[in-house]
């Protein structure tokens, strides 16, 4: 049972280190190419991924990764989900998105207020006149 046990960390590790290693951008591929990088891993079990791990990837870049715990959850430059380079946000977290939707938002209500007026009679006030009491 130990052996089985030592094997499966073994592969997976492996595989942990192969897939991180190959989603890295070259840039923050530290000493070695990705390519030998990749041959490292494969052919050298525990050596190959550890050393991956602790010394072949640039962790400090300005990409955000916060270790083996940030391949998982939302990476920045800013530390809290923003904009990496090259990548695009979600909508919920583009503040340019955001403001051109507010803006959208406060136009259909003006135009539904002046809709709303023209119906009622009182017609269009010019802007910057307050309505007749």
């Amino acid at each position: 049972m130990p052996r089985v046990l030592i094997a499966l960390v073994s592969i997976g590790l492996s595989i942990f280190a192969l897939a991180d290693c190959i989603q890295t951008e070259d840039e923050n591929v530290r000493g070695i190419p990705k390519w030998a990088w990749i041959v490292l891993i494969v052919l050298i079990p525990w050596v190959g991924p550890i050393t991956w791990l602790l010394v072949g990837k640039d962790r400090s870049s300005a990409s955000g990764s916060k270790g083996l715990a940030g391949a998982f959850g939302p990476r920045g430059a800013d530390g809290n989900g923003g904009a990496r380079r090259g990548r695009p946000l979600a909508p919920d977290e583009d503040p340019e998105f955001l403001r051109k939707l507010d803006e959208d938002i406060r136009r259909e209500r003006r135009e539904r207020e002046q809709r709303s007026r023209r119906e009622d009679g009182g017609g269009d006030p010019a802007p910057g006149s307050s309505p007749a009491p």
